[in-house]
């Protein structure tokens, strides 16, 4: 899979989008209009190694739902995931068998270094 997940709204996922190179053959996916499907999810759990490393504890529902008190498992990560897309941490970029998750600065430039060396 070479696919990027993204929320339109989100200005840093639009600043890192602007940043990616050679990003022509991935296909661009807004989660809010575009849900992932659940075997896209497995894919990047797969990857990830663990549903725990794509969820968003800056969701403005973790804290509404007082989701930080709970010992959530692996299958509440997954489910919180699926049923709203404000939990993935984002944007998820997959490239074949390599994951970055999330905004943070390492993982943003390690997606950039990837892309650089690994050219359409």
């Amino acid at each position: 899979m070479k696919a990027i997940f993204y929320l339109k709204t989100c200005d840093t996922c639009r600043k890192i989008l602007a940043q990616l190179p050679n990003t022509e053959n991935f296909k661009l996916r807004e989660i809010k209009s575009q849900p992932m499907t659940e075997a896209e999810l497995t894919e990047m759990h797969r990857l990830a190694g663990s549903y725990e490393a794509l969820f968003s504890r800056k969701a403005t529902l973790y804290k509404e739902r007082g989701l930080k008190d709970k010992a959530l498992t692996e299958n509440d990560y997954r489910n919180l995931i699926l049923e709203h897309y404000t939990f993935l941490s984002r944007p998820v970029i997959v490239d074949g068998d390599s994951i970055f998750i999330g905004n943070n600065k390492k993982v943003v430039e390690a997606a950039v270094e990837h892309l650089q060396q690994n050219t359409a």
